[in-house]
């Protein structure tokens, strides 16, 4: 495995991460992957040993890739109607 990662990769990946989640149209996806990123790097934060940390960040590096690829089908499926949570009720 590699070495562990900088502070500046990981919140470098960290806010990969969030910018992708913004980009799915449906908002319960949407939030569901903002909330499992955060949730994630919580969980990891601790990570002592090298080789785990390596191994986390190659796993998040792994779902920034299925995120991105996700957002693309989500984007071409996506219905045209806005959920009840983003009407603006002004």
């Amino acid at each position: 495995m590699g070495s562990a990662p900088t502070r500046s990769e990981v919140l470098s990946l960290f806010r990969s991460l969030l910018r992708t989640a913004r980009e799915f149209s449906d908002y319960n996806v949407r939030e569901y992957t903002k909330r499992r990123t955060v949730d994630a790097f919580r969980d990891n934060r601790r990570l002592s040993n090298q080789a785990e940390a390596a191994a986390a960040f190659a796993e998040g590096k792994s779902q920034l890739g299925v995120a991105k690829r996700q957002a693309v089908v989500y984007s071409l499926y996506a219905p045209k109607v806005k959920s009840i949570m983003e009407i603006n009720h002004s």
